[in-house]
């Protein structure tokens, strides 16, 4: 008590600001000291909830690697089934437990290829899993929907299709870009039909994984892009005009060259790239006449196009641009003039003083 005394005569001698010092200084030690409490407990259980997660993988895995392997016939074998059903639908109903079987079939389904990958989706089909994913598309967090969403298109749940496509317009492009690629990985060019009442952007990144899961597949018969092409939506053009030169589409050239007055200057200039690689040559005479109107962008993109379908009419619109400011314009236009008319192009030799850069004739008749 002495003690308890002394110190408290003591801190009551002290100035205001002292005692705040001291105050505070308790207070956060305390904090401190709590703070390093906590750690400790959430660390402790953190580490138990990992050892508990291996042990339920190695189970879970063993348990399911057993089934798959398992070579019974007959009347055993769709017993075994059933009973193995029946307890991970029992075990199912611990969000715990659904978490970790989930993953486990997802890594055997990834590292195991052929019969077993699909006694895997067997598995999951059979069971009551995908009706918690099923669940998840009426959650009222777009997080558990888009991952209600990715869950159904690794375990390819086709039947799931009226329920996924009417959320192509969610408010959240995370639930979107999951829609979409439900899609086209289950149905392919037949899922891409979504473009049609697709409302908001397709992005840039979107644009690139669809593609990338339409580059995986052989003799799939490609959709008619016409009505994407003139699409509202110039997110959906764009991913068209990709889809024509990817694909070659021919048959869409004049939809293209009436595209080539499109308003969005992305798009047009998309469009020259397109018949570029088609190399449509009713395509140059519109390109020649409205050149001025084109952004200069635009107007390299369009030389680029001739250099694949110039002929020797094109000498006067092409000898206009030999002095042109835009050196790849100018390059361009002097390595065609050297190939239609190349005396025309020796005279230019004698007179280099009329060019700025003279250098550029050199590059051009070495090459």
């Amino acid at each position: 008590m002495e003690i308890h005394k002394i110190i408290q005569n003591y801190f009551q001698q002290l100035p205001f600001e002292l005692q705040l010092v001291w105050i505070l200084s308790v207070f956060l030690s305390l904090i401190v000291v709590i703070f390093v409490v906590y750690l400790k407990i959430l660390r402790s259980s953190l580490r138990k909830e990992e050892v508990l997660q291996e042990e339920s993988k190695k189970r879970y895995e063993t348990l399911l690697l057993s089934f798959l392997f398992n070579e019974s016939e007959g009347d055993n074998a769709s017993n075994q089934e059933i009973e193995f059903i029946n307890i991970i639908n029992i075990e199912i109903n611990d969000n715990f437990n659904r978490k970790i079987i989930i993953e486990t079939l997802l890594k055997l389904k990834n590292e195991i290829s052929g019969e077993i990958e699909k006694n895997i989706q067997h598995i999951y089909l059979q069971s009551n899993l995908k009706s918690f994913a099923y669940q998840q598309l009426e959650s009222e967090n777009w997080y558990e929907i888009a991952k209600g969403i990715k869950e159904l298109t690794q375990f390819k749940v086709e039947e799931a299709y009226s329920q996924i496509k009417i959320l192509i317009n969610y408010p959240k492009k995370e639930v979107q870009k999951e829609v979409q690629l439900y899609l086209v990985s289950l149905f392919h060019f037949e899922g891409l039909k979504f473009l049609s009442s697709l409302e908001s952007d397709l992005s840039e990144w979107d644009q690139i994984e669809l593609l990338e899961e339409l580059k995986h597949l052989e003799n799939q018969e490609i959709p008619e892009i016409t009505d994407w092409l003139i699409s509202k939506n110039d997110s959906v053009v764009m991913f068209a005009l990709k889809l024509a030169k990817m694909y070659n589409k021919y048959e869409n050239v004049d939809t293209l060259i009436q595209l080539m007055n499109h308003e969005n200057q992305k798009i047009r200039l998309q469009v020259i790239l397109v018949l570029t690689h088609l190399q449509v040559l009713d395509a140059k005479g519109v390109l020649i006449n409205n050149f001025k109107s084109y952004s200069e962008e635009e107007q390299v993109a369009i030389f680029k196009l001739l250099e694949n379908i110039f002929e020797p009419s094109d000498e006067t619109f092409i000898t206009e641009h030999i002095h042109s400011n835009n050196f790849e314009i100018q390059l361009s236009a002097l390595k065609m003039l050297k190939s239609i008319n190349n005396n025309t192009f020796s005279q230019l030799l004698t007179n280099k003083k009329a060019f700025e850069n003279s250098r550029v004739l050199n590059f051009v008749q070495n090459n």
